[in-house]
């Protein structure tokens, strides 16, 4: 518990940034238009492509267990995000199309 604490002291600010960070975004996100959720989950897909590679090279320079564990969830939970985001992408791009009568 000690390790921790002095870990959060140690990096306090980096956590504030981060903590703000995700306020941010949220107040960002909820303030888009609907019509421009469509790119905005386009270039998520791709930033989130750029996670999974660095959790890959991370995965490959690992070396304790608890590293190697946290770059495989980073690794599967950025592929699910991405592949959740093309889902979510095609589904909103498949609203645009005209109807077949």
């Amino acid at each position: 518990m000690e390790n921790y604490l002095e870990f959060f002291l140690m990096h306090r600010e980096t956590i504030f940034i981060v903590i703000l960070s995700v306020f941010l975004g949220i107040e960002v996100i909820s303030h888009v238009p609907a019509i421009l959720h469509t790119p905005l989950m386009s270039g998520a897909n791709a930033i989130h492509g750029v996670v999974i590679l660095g959790a890959i090279i991370v995965m490959g320079h690992a070396e304790t267990t608890g590293s190697m564990v946290v770059g495989f969830l980073a690794v599967v939970l950025g592929t699910l995000n991405v592949v959740g985001g093309f889902v979510v992408t095609d589904r909103m791009l498949e609203m645009f199309k005209k109807k077949k009568q």
